[in-house]
C-alpha cells in the first residue's frame, strides 16, 4: 500500500487530494491553475515525487447516461501524457456528481461564493478519491 493522488481535472484548474498511507482516508491537498498541458503533467509528477505517490486516480467525466463526451477525451489525453512521462500508475474513476456534491457541502457550510471557487476543485478531488478508496 502507498499514497494515492486523486485529481479532479477541469478546464481551468486541477484539484488534488491525497490518501493516507493505508489508503483509507482522502484529504484535500491543493488546486493547480492550468496553463498548458505540459505544465499540468509536470505539476502532477512533482506532487507524486514529493509525497511518494504510487498511483493516480483521475475523475472520468462521463455524461449522466454513462456515455463519453469531449471532456472524457481531454482527460484521456492528459492521462496518456502522464503515463508517457512517468512510471506512475494511472486509473480512472467515475466522477459524475462529484463537483455537485462538493458544491452542496460548501453551500451547507455557509461558505461564500468567492471562497467556494478557491476550494471546490480540491474538495471534488477528495470526493473522487474517497469514493475510489471506499470501493477498492
Amino acid at each position: 500500500m502507498g499514497r494515492v493522488l486523486g485529481i479532479d481535472y477541469g478546464e481551468k484548474r486541477l484539484g488534488f487530494a491525497v490518501s493516507d498511507e493505508m489508503e483509507v482516508v482522502a484529504t484535500p491537498l491543493a488546486v493547480h491553475t492550468r496553463k498548458k498541458q505540459g505544465d499540468d503533467v509536470t505539476a502532477v509528477i512533482r506532487i507524486c515525487r514529493e509525497r511518494n505517490i504510487e498511483r493516480v486516480v483521475i475523475g472520468h467525466p462521463l455524461n449522466m447516461d454513462g456515455s463519453s463526451g469531449p471532456a472524457v477525451d481531454k482527460v484521456d489525453e492528459f492521462a496518456a501524457r502522464l503515463r508517457e512521462q512517468s512510471d506512475i500508475e494511472v486509473e480512472f474513476w467515475d466522477e459524475r456528481m462529484s463537483t455537485m456534491s462538493a458544491e452542496r457541502v460548501l453551500i451547507e457550510g455557509d461558505m461564500s461564493r468567492e471562497r467556494r471557487k478557491k476550494v471546490i476543485d480540491k474538495l471534488a478531488a477528495q470526493i473522487i478519491l474517497q469514493n475510489y478508496l471506499d470501493a477498492v
